[in-house]
């Protein structure tokens, strides 16, 4: 049995990470399925699961930069990453709540974890949270997280210093307690007769945390922190289940009453974060994404936004901000974020026709789709003018499984072919695909391990004939494509071609280190002839954002002077890692 921890060190900051995201991937389905505050998108679940993805990943990011070290982390780094990874990686309105209280806690448990600073980060947490909410409403996550805070803070004044233990107990208890009064203070959720979703979220992760200090998960049923069950409502059911998902007696698995659907008195989708509980349908358009950006510009842009929407939500600080708002003009929205920095991985969803997002319509699924990986915006509007569904590969920070999940949900169709175009991304993909199988999807996995090679197999992709005849074409359209890339190298290493330099350019094929060069021209034409010494009819370029048009036509008309019977294509990749991708089929 592993020790347990004393204090919220690097090492149990790790295991919390990855508890939690085990919690919420048990319950996100139930959670989804409560969902009905402030927009009955059924998503709460999934945006939770995939916020606590991204923030578990980049935990283990910084854990494997020390692999070679003999001593872990440091805890100010690992739950500093933690609160990053939640912040890149927030997803709709409860997610981006709870990257908040991530980054709320790590700015105090950076400074130590013990029962005293904990207490203090819950309650910071639970601060921080509210504050960005624009207009905070009770009965919701926020109403949990200063349970939790004020129960950690009451069990200390019982007397004495209470060690770690009683403090994730109390905690845990006091949310679980005020969860199971969330549909008394909201009235959406009473007539729907289920507790607050993104509550029930922050219960699992609070749960989550439980289990890291004492090895044991709280799965015996609620309790209150002086130990007595939840006040039941609704004739006797008791709403909210234990971490681990365990039914309380009486309680259907969804959480809803007796005959397992909601008992609601309006439309699903009434009632937004900041309007009144019983206002109109709410705005059309969720929008998301992150912002570089000065505390002045983004509280002027707080501003504009409350005028535009409502359930308006902005978390971080130090220059990155993400931003969550509900409104009509979407337009309106990024444009506002604009003006006050630089806003990127954004993120555009109408309430009234996401695919699986939306419980008053459903359309039919298509009977086949493609779900691409992109390195770049450049190559997402060429795949999406084909027909794909694509996800965006930015620099540093490749999708996590649950985003790859998500698409093949958008793509809404009954069979998918999922291209990953990263040899990296093969262990992600493979779990994607796996959990889309688990939910009635066909899903082929493609193992495409670069961006040409996805371009070619969409070339050949064909949804009117048989899947399995589809995919063997764009498989095997993939394995036909030779692919490279050009890199500028950050420090003196040995590869495959000799020693390099910081700065050099360097050029991989197939992955590897083939070409060594002082510029990308000159690396890119020897590349290339390296490439086509073995035959190929078909040369795809795909140029960075900052690489000039005139690269490409000196490089069109290389190959057009040495090799008469080989094509070239070029097409813009925005912007990607690498300043040039090459393809040779």
């Amino acid at each position: 049995m592993p020790q347990l921890p004393d204090d919220l060190d690097a090492v149990a900051v790790r295991t919390w990470c990855s508890l939690a995201l085990e919690a919420l991937g048990r319950e996100r389905a139930e959670i989804d399925a409560i969902n009905v505050y402030p927009i009955a998108d059924g998503d709460t679940g999934t945006n939770l699961y995939l916020t606590v993805e991204s923030a578990a990943a980049a935990v283990e990011a910084v854990f494997a930069a020390h692999e070679t070290g003999a001593t872990a982390p440091a805890t100010a780094d690992a739950v500093r990453a933690m609160a990053h990874g939640a912040l890149i990686g927030a997803r709709g309105n409860s997610g981006t709540i709870l990257a908040q209280l991530l980054r709320g806690m790590a700015g105090v448990l950076a400074d130590g974890g013990d029962a005293a600073h904990l207490r203090l980060a819950l309650a910071r947490a639970a601060d921080a949270a509210r504050r960005a909410v624009a207009h905070p409403v009770e009965g919701t996550v926020l109403t949990v997280a200063a349970a939790a805070a004020e129960a950690a803070e009451g069990d200390s004044a019982a007397g004495g210093e209470p060690d770690l233990r009683t403090v994730v107990h109390a905690a845990y208890d006091g949310a679980l307690a005020a969860l199971a009064r969330t549909p008394e203070q909201l009235a959406v959720l009473g007539r729907a007769g289920v507790v607050d979703a993104g509550g029930r979220g922050l219960v699992a992760v609070l749960g989550a945390l439980v289990e890291t200090v004492t090895g044991q998960a709280p799965v015996r049923g609620p309790r209150t922190a002086r130990g007595k069950a939840p006040t039941p409502v609704d004739g006797g059911s008791v709403l909210g289940l234990p971490v681990g998902g365990t039914p309380v007696e009486g309680v259907p698995a969804a959480g809803f009453p007796a005959g397992g659907v909601p008992e609601a008195d309006v439309p699903l989708g009434e009632g937004p974060l900041d309007c009144p509980e019983d206002g109109g349908a709410g705005p059309a358009f969720e929008v998301i994404y992150l912002l570089e950006a000065g505390d002045e510009q983004v509280a002027r842009l707080r501003t504009r936004l409350d005028v535009l929407g409502d359930s308006l939500v902005v978390v971080g600080g130090d220059g990155l901000w993400h931003v969550h708002v509900h409104v009509d003009d979407a337009g309106a929205a990024v444009e506002a974020g604009v003006e006050a920095g630089r806003p990127y991985r954004i993120r555009i969803t109408h309430f009234a026709t996401e695919s699986g997002h939306d419980l008053r319509v459903q359309s039919e699924p298509a009977q086949r789709a493609v779900v691409v990986v992109v390195p770049g915006d450049g190559l997402a509007g060429l795949c999406t003018e084909a027909g794909a569904t694509t996800v965006i590969a930015r620099p540093g920070e490749p999708p996590a499984s649950g985003e790859l999940v998500d698409a093949i949900r958008r793509a809404h169709a009954r069979e998918v072919v999922l291209l990953p175009n990263d040899a990296a991304l093969r262990h992600t993909a493979a779990a994607a695909a796996e959990q889309a199988r688990t939910e009635g999807v066909r899903v082929a996995l493609v193992p495409t391990r670069a961006a040409v090679q996805g371009i070619a197999a969409l070339a050949v992709h064909e949804p009117d004939r048989g899947f399995d005849e589809d995919v063997v074409a764009m498989t095997a359209a993939a394995g036909a494509t030779r692919y490279a890339e050009l890199a500028v190298a950050e420090r003196q290493s040995w590869t495959m071609a000799g020693i390099c330099q910081a700065g050099d350019i360097l050029g991989l094929i197939d992955g590897d280190v083939a070409v060594i060069g002082a510029d990308v021209p000159a690396t890119a034409r020897t590349v290339l002839d390296r490439m086509l010494a073995a035959g190929g009819e078909l040369v795809t370029l795909v140029l960075g954002e900052d690489v000039p048009d005139t690269l490409a036509d000196a490089l069109e008309e290389h190959v057009r002077e040495g090799y008469l019977a080989v094509d070239t294509v070029v097409y813009r990749g925005g912007h990607q890692r690498a300043p040039l991708l090459i393809g040779v089929e």
